[in-house]
C-alpha cells in the first residue's frame, strides 16, 4: 500500500515537472518573435509617415508587431554618435532579424555595423553613391530597399505651368547630406536645360537656413528644395523667411507641401513606407534574399498643389493643372 502510494506522489510530480516544462518552452517561444529593427535619421513628418507605412506594409504581409514580431524602434534625431550607438544596439541587444533604415545617414550607420544582417532602405535616393549598394539592379550584399527618388524633370515642368514668368532658381540643401549633392547636380542640370538660371545655397547646419533663405529671397524667382532631412526638419523655418517676400517654394516631398511648399511632383511617403515594409516582410519570410533584390524605385508621382499658399503669395494655379492634382487646403 506504502508502495502504491510513493508511486503515486512520483508520477504526479514527474507529470508536473513535464508540464512545467512545456509550459516554459511555449513562454520561451512565445517570447524570441523574429525582430525587425528600425532606424530612422530624425522626425519630420516625411520620415514619420514612412514609418508608419512600414507598419502598415509588414501587416498587409502578416507582420504585426507584438503578435508575431517585434519591432525595436529607434530615433537618431540627426546625432551621428546616437545613430551608431543604436545601430550597435539594434544588432548586439535586439539581434534583429532584419533591419530598416529610414533616411541615407540612418542606412549608413548600420551598413556600418553589420555586413550579415539583412538591411532595407527606406528613403534613400541613390544608394549607389551613398556606397550602400554595388548597383541597383543587383545590389550584391545584404542591403537592398526602397528609393525615394523624385520625379525631377515633371517637376520643374509643372513649375513652367505655375510660375511662367520664373527665370531664377536657388535650390537650397544641407552640405552635410551627401544624399542631397547627388539630387542638387542632378536639379542644376535638369533647370539649366529647361532654361533657368541656376544658383546652389548649401547650410552646414540648420542654425544658418533662415538667413540663407533672407538671401536667396532677393536673388531668386522661386526655392526648390531636393529630398533633404536637415531642411525639411526646418521647413517652417524655410516657409516662413520665403513668405515675407512672397517667394514660392518648390519642394521635392508631398509632407513638405502641405507644411507651406507651393507645389510638386512627389512620391507619397507612406507608400514609400508601405513597400519598404513589404520588402522587408519578404526577406523575413525568405522569399526573398537583399543581394538579389532590386532597389524599388516608384515610376511615377503626385501632383500636390497648396491651394492656400497659392492664394498667400497672389499665385493663380491653371485649372488644368488643378483637374489633375491633389488640392491641399
Amino acid at each position: 500500500m506504502r508502495k502504491n502510494r510513493l508511486s503515486f506522489v512520483v508520477a504526479i510530480i514527474v507529470i508536473f515537472l513535464i508540464g512545467s516544462f512545456f509550459f516554459e518552452k511555449k513562454e520561451t517561444v512565445k517570447e524570441e518573435l523574429p525582430t525587425v529593427g528600425v532606424l530612422q535619421f530624425v522626425s519630420h513628418p516625411a520620415l514619420d509617415q514612412i514609418y508608419k507605412g512600414i507598419q502598415t506594409g509588414l501587416k498587409e504581409e502578416g507582420y504585426e508587431d507584438g503578435k508575431n514580431i517585434t519591432i525595436a524602434f529607434q530615433n537618431g534625431q540627426a546625432d551621428q554618435s546616437k545613430l551608431a550607438t543604436m545601430s550597435q544596439q539594434l544588432v548586439q541587444e535586439k539581434k534583429s532579424n532584419v533591419l530598416i533604415g529610414i533616411a541615407t545617414p540612418a542606412a549608413q550607420a548600420l551598413a556600418n555595423t553589420t555586413s550579415e544582417i539583412p538591411i532595407v532602405l527606406g528613403a534613400i535616393t541613390d544608394p549607389v553613391s551613398a556606397g550602400l549598394v554595388k548597383n541597383d539592379q543587383q545590389p550584391g550584399g545584404n542591403i537592398t530597399g526602397v528609393s525615394d527618388k523624385s520625379p525631377v524633370d515633371a517637376q520643374f515642368e509643372l513649375v513652367k505651368e505655375i510660375l511662367p514668368e520664373s527665370k531664377k532658381v536657388g535650390i537650397l540643401y544641407a552640405s552635410s547630406e551627401e544624399n542631397s549633392k547627388y539630387q542638387v547636380e542632378e536639379a542644376k542640370k535638369i533647370a539649366e536645360n529647361q532654361g533657368w538660371s541656376v544658383k546652389t545655397y548649401a547650410v552646414p547646419s540648420s542654425n544658418e537656413i533662415a538667413q540663407t533663405v533672407q538671401v536667396m529671397t532677393s536673388e531668386v524667382d522661386f526655392i526648390y528644395i531636393p529630398t533633404d532631412n536637415t531642411i525639411a526638419n526646418a521647413m517652417q523655418t524655410v516657409v516662413n523667411e520665403a513668405n515675407k517676400s512672397k517667394t514660392p517654394i518648390i519642394p521635392s516631398v508631398d509632407t513638405m507641401v502641405e507644411q507651406g511648399g507651393l507645389a510638386t511632383v512627389g512620391i507619397n511617403q507612406f507608400d514609400l513606407g508601405v513597400q519598404t515594409g513589404k520588402m522587408a516582410a519578404d526577406i523575413l519570410s525568405g522569399k526573398a534574399k537583399p543581394t538579389t533584390t532590386p532597389i524599388y524605385t516608384f515610376k511615377t508621382g503626385d501632383i500636390i498643389i497648396n491651394e492656400k499658399q497659392a492664394a498667400k503669395l497672389g499665385i493663380s494655379i491653371p485649372e488644368n493643372i488643378k483637374s489633375k492634382a491633389t488640392i491641399i487646403e
